[in-house]
C-alpha cells in the first residue's frame, strides 16, 4: 500500500497544466477553438512561438505530397532556431493552432480533392458554425484567417509567403485582400517577402498606410534605402517606408507597440534570398500574361489569386514555385529569430542588456536592500558570484509551493464529493523535488548551494522568504521578471480522507523553459565554478536541454552527478531521443551520470529509454557489459538469492545491470521491498576482497581489467513498516533519501555505509508533515 501511494505522488508532482493567457477568453479548446497543448505550454512560459498559416499547403500550388513535406521543413526551421512552430487551420469545422503531423497530412491532402475551403477572418463563424450544425468541413487559413486566430492564441509573430494586397484595377473594383485591413486591427507582426507582385503595389503600401500599418524592410546588410520586395524579386522601385537592420530591432519595435499599446499589426517584408530572385523585367512580363489570363477566363475574387499563381508556374516553367519555396523557408527562419528576440526582450522586462530580476520578499526598507544585495540588478558575474561559498554538494532541481488538501468529512464517507465543495483541511509548505533534497542535505549538515528557478509572483516571494527562514542561500535562485508571464511552479494534491491521493494538479511550466532564456551559462555556471562542488544533483524536471546543460558543467568542474528521476515520464529523459544527457559513447569511465535514484517504475522507463534510443547496442556498452564476468542480465538463480523472485520476475536487477556502464551506481526505491543498491565497482575497490561484502558481490571482473571490478548487489529491508495511520503525508520521502545518500558520499563514504540511516531519514519524513522531516537532523549521520 505504502509503495503505491508513494509511486502514486512521484507521479503525480510532475504532470503539467499550462496556463492559457487571458486573451482566449471563453474559447480555449472549445468546440470550435483548439490550442496545441505544447502551444498553449510556450505561450504562458513566454517562449518563442511562430504562427504559419495553412493555405500555402492547401491553395498555393504546392501540390500534395510536397505540401506536406514543405509543412515539416518549415517547422522544422521554427525549432532549429529555438522556436515553437504553431501551424494553423481548420479541421473538421473546428479552428485549431498548433497542428500535429497526422492533422498536416490530413489537411495538406485536400490539395488533391480541392475541396477545402479557403479561410479568410469572413470565413471563421461560417466555418465553424457548420461545425457545430453538423456538416464538418476543412480549411486552410489565410493570411488574415491565421492572424485572428494566432491572436486568440496569444501568438505575436507570424511568418509567411506572401501577403494579400490592392488588386490591379482595385480602385475600381474595390478588390483589396483582407489581409490588409487585418494588419490594421490585429496586432500580430506578419514576416512576408511583400505582397504577392502581381498585385498593385503602389496601392497596397498607401492603404496600409491608410490601415495605421508600420512597414518595414529587412535592409539584408544593404545601406541607405532600401526598396520594398515584390515578392519573386527583391526589388519592386518603390522604397521602403522603414528599414530594420536585425531581428532585435524588429523585436524591440513590436515590444514597444505592445506596450504602447497599438492594436494595429506589423509588416515586416524580408526580400527574397538573392541567389533565387527572378529577374524584375522577366517577371513583369510573366505576371501580365497571367493577369491577361485570369480575366479572360473571369476568375475574380478567392479565385484569382490560386489561379494567376498556378498560371505564374506555367509561364515561369517552375522558377516561380522554386522562388516561392525558397522565400518562405527563409522568411519562416526570419520569424523564428524575431520570436526568439522577442521572448528575450519580454523576459527582460523591456531592457535590452537582462540582468537579474531583484527578489524582494519583504516590504520593508531592510529586507528589500538585503534582497537587492543579494541579487543586484547591475552586477557583473564578479559581483554575482563573491557571496557564493564553497559547497559540497550543489543541487538544481525544482521549488515549488506545495498544497495539500486533506478531505474532512462530517460523515462516515471518505472521499471527496466530486463537481462541489468540500470541507477540508489545507496545508502549505516548500517543496519541489529539487528543494526537497536541498534542505535534506541542509538539515544532515551539508554545505549545500540550492539552484531553482521561481517567477516574480506571490508564490516566487513567499517561496523565497521560506528559504531563508529554512537558511538556504538563495544566490543560486533564478528570478524572472513579472513580464516573461512565468509562474512559480505548484502542485496541489487531494487526499481523502485516509489521506491517500484523490487527484493532483501540478503546474511546472516554469521548469521547461529553454536554456537561453534563463541565461545559463551567464547565470549559473560562474555559480558551480565559485562553488566547487563534489556533487551535484539534478532533477529531470528541467527541460531535455537544460538537463543537458547541467551534467555537461557539473562534468567540467570536476564534480559527480547524482540523477533524480522525478516521474517515469521525466524519467527517460536521460536517453532521450531529443537533447539527450547520456549517450552511446557515455560509458565509463567516461560516464556523464554517477549515480541515479529511480523508484522501480522509473528504472523500468529508464532501461526501456537507454533499450530503445540504441544505447543497450553500442560498442562500449558491450565492452563494460562484457568485462562483468557474466550475461547481461546476469544469472537468474544468483539474482533470486540476491534479491528475491518477485523482484526477478518483475525485471528489477536485470535493468539496473544493464544500465551500470552508463550510471555505475543505482539505488532503487521500492517502497516496502526496500532499496535495491546494484553498483559497479572499479578495480582495486577493497569490496571485491573483503569477507564482509562477500555475499553482495554478483560477479568479478578478469583481475587485469582496467576499468571494471565486479558488480555489487545488496537488497537493503526497509527501515520500518509503518501502519496506515502513521504515515502523515508521502511528500518528500524518497527525496529525502537522496539527499541524505549524497551527503554521505561527499563525505567519502561508500553507499552501503549510509543507505540504512538514509532510509531511516525518509521514514521520518513519512511521519512529518508538510515536507522533509526536521527530525533527521538528530539522526547520528556519519
Amino acid at each position: 500500500m505504502l509503495a503505491s501511494r508513494v509511486a502514486a505522488r512521484t507521479c503525480g508532482r510532475t504532470v503539467r497544466t499550462a496556463g492559457l493567457p487571458r486573451r482566449y477568453h471563453g474559447l480555449a479548446n472549445s468546440k470550435m477553438f483548439k490550442v496545441s497543448e505544447e502551444v498553449r505550454d510556450a505561450v504562458a512560459t513566454g517562449r518563442p512561438v511562430v504562427a504559419l498559416e495553412s493555405t500555402i499547403y492547401t491553395h498555393a500550388g504546392f501540390p500534395y505530397p510536397e505540401s506536406v513535406a514543405l509543412a515539416t521543413l518549415l517547422e522544422s526551421v521554427v525549432r532549429a532556431n529555438g522556436g515553437v512552430p504553431a501551424t494553423i487551420g481548420v479541421l473538421y469545422g473546428e479552428a485549431r493552432v498548433g497542428l500535429n503531423a497526422e492533422e498536416l497530412i490530413e489537411l495538406a491532402s485536400t490539395a488533391e480533392k480541392k475541396n477545402a475551403l479557403k479561410v479568410s477572418r469572413r470565413d471563421l463563424g461560417y466555418i465553424c458554425g457548420l461545425g457545430l450544425a453538423g456538416k464538418r468541413l476543412h480549411g486552410g487559413t489565410t493570411v488574415s484567417g491565421t492572424m485572428v486566430l494566432a491572436h486568440l492564441a496569444g501568438i505575436k509573430v507570424f511568418g509567411t509567403g506572401g501577403l494579400g494586397g490592392v488588386h490591379r484595377g482595385g480602385e475600381n473594383s474595390m478588390d483589396i485582400s483582407a489581409d490588409l485591413t487585418e494588419l490594421g486591427r490585429t496586432p500580430v507582426a506578419v514576416v512576408s517577402s511583400g505582397c504577392k507582385s502581381f498585385l498593385d503595389i503602389p496601392r497596397t503600401l498607401e492603404y496600409l498606410e491608410t490601415e495605421g500599418v508600420c512597414v518595414g524592410t529587412f535592409a539584408d546588410g544593404r545601406q541607405g534605402a532600401v526598396d520594398f520586395p515584390a515578392f519573386y524579386t527583391r526589388d519592386s522601385g518603390l522604397k521602403s517606408p522603414k528599414i530594420i537592420h536585425n531581428e532585435a530591432e524588429a523585436a524591440a519595435i513590436i515590444y514597444a507597440q505592445t506596450q504602447i499599446p497599438v492594436s494595429s499589426g506589423i509588416l515586416l517584408a524580408n526580400p527574397v534570398p538573392l541567389q533565387h530572385s527572378i529577374a524584375r523585367s522577366e517577371m513583369d512580363g510573366i505576371i501580365d500574361e497571367a493577369i491577361r489570363l485570369a480575366e479572360v477566363e473571369g476568375h475574380q475574387g478567392s479565385d484569382n489569386t490560386p489561379f494567376v499563381l498556378a498560371k505564374i508556374k506555367d509561364l515561369s516553367g517552375g522558377k516561380s514555385v522554386v522562388a516561392n519555396r525558397a522565400l518562405v523557408e527563409a522568411n519562416v527562419e526570419r520569424a523564428a529569430k524575431v520570436a526568439l528576440q522577442l521572448s528575450k526582450l519580454e523576459r527582460s522586462g523591456g531592457s535590452l542588456n537582462e540582468r537579474y530580476m531583484p527578489a524582494i520578499s519583504e516590504t520593508t526598507g531592510t529586507d528589500r536592500a538585503t534582497a537587492e544585495a543579494e541579487l543586484d540588478l547591475s552586477s557583473t558575474t564578479e559581483q554575482l558570484t563573491k557571496g557564493v561559498a564553497k559547497a559540497d554538494i550543489v543541487v538544481a532541481g525544482s521549488l515549488a509551493i506545495d498544497l495539500s488538501c486533506d478531505f474532512s468529512p462530517t460523515e462516515s464517507t471518505t472521499s471527496p464529493v466530486l463537481e462541489t465543495s468540500n470541507r477540508a483541511v489545507i496545508g502549505q509548505s516548500l517543496g519541489g523535488v529539487g528543494h526537497n533534497v536541498a534542505i535534506a542535505a541542509k538539515y544532515l549538515n551539508s554545505s549545500v548551494l540550492f539552484c531553482s528557478i521561481v517567477g516574480d509572483d506571490l508564490s516566487g516571494r513567499t517561496a523565497l522568504a521560506s528559504l531563508r527562514d529554512e537558511k538556504l542561500p538563495i544566490a543560486g535562485i533564478r528570478v524572472l521578471p513579472a513580464s516573461s508571464g512565468a509562474r512559480t511552479a505548484q502542485y496541489v494534491a487531494v487526499n481523502d480522507a485516509k489521506k491517500d491521493l484523490v487527484v493532483a494538479m501540478a503546474d511546472m511550466a516554469i521548469m521547461e523553459l529553454p536554456a537561453q532564456s534563463l541565461d545559463f551559462d551567464g547565470f549559473w555556471e560562474p555559480l558551480i565554478a565559485q562553488a566547487q562542488p563534489r556533487w551535484v544533483v539534478v532533477d529531470a524536471n528541467w527541460s531535455p536541454e537544460v538537463l543537458v546543460k547541467w551534467m555537461t558543467v557539473a562534468k567540467k568542474h570536476g564534480a559527480r552527478t547524482a540523477f533524480e528521476p522525478v516521474s517515469t515520464a521525466k524519467s527517460r529523459r536521460l536517453f532521450g531521443r531529443r537533447s539527450a544527457a547520456v549517450t552511446p559513447s557515455e560509458c565509463v569511465p567516461n560516464n556523464t551520470v554517477s549515480l541515479a535514484a529511480p523508484n522501480q517504475l522509473e528504472l523500468t522507463e529508464m532501461y526501456a529509454a537507454a533499450r530503445d534510443n540504441g544505447l543497450l547496442e553500442s560498442e562500449d556498452w558491450w565492452h563494460v557489459i562484457d568485462a562483468m564476468g557474466m550475461s547481461a542480465s546476469g544469472s537468474r538463480d544468483r539474482l533470486v538469492a540476491m534479491t528475491s523472485a518477485e523482484l526477478v520476475d518483475q525485471g528489477i536487477p536485470q535493468q539496473s545491470i544493464q544500465l551500470l556502464p552508463f550510471i555505475p551506481c543505482i539505488v532503487t526505491k521500492l517502497g516496502r521491498q526496500g532499496v535495491l543498491l546494484t553498483q559497479l565497482l572499479r578495480p582495486g575497490d577493497a569490496r571485491l576482497t573483503s569477507s564482509d561484502t562477500a555475499p553482495y558481490i554478483l560477479s568479478r571482473a578478469p583481475t587485469d581489467h582496467a576499468v571494471v571490478g565486479g558488480v555489487y548487489m545488496h537488497l537493503f529491508p526497509p527501515a520500518a513498516v509503518l501502519a496506515e495511520e502513521d504515515i502523515v503525508s508521502v511528500n518528500g520521502a524518497g527525496d529525502t533519501l537522496l539527499g541524505a545518500v549524497v551527503t554521505g558520499l561527499a563525505r567519502g563514504h561508500v553507499v552501503e555505509e549510509v543507505l540504512s540511516l538514509a532510509q531511516e531519514s525518509s521514514v521520518l519524513t513519512l511521519q512529518s508533515p508538510g515536507g522533509v522531516s526536521r527530525e533527521i537532523r538528530k539522526l547520528n549521520f556519519p
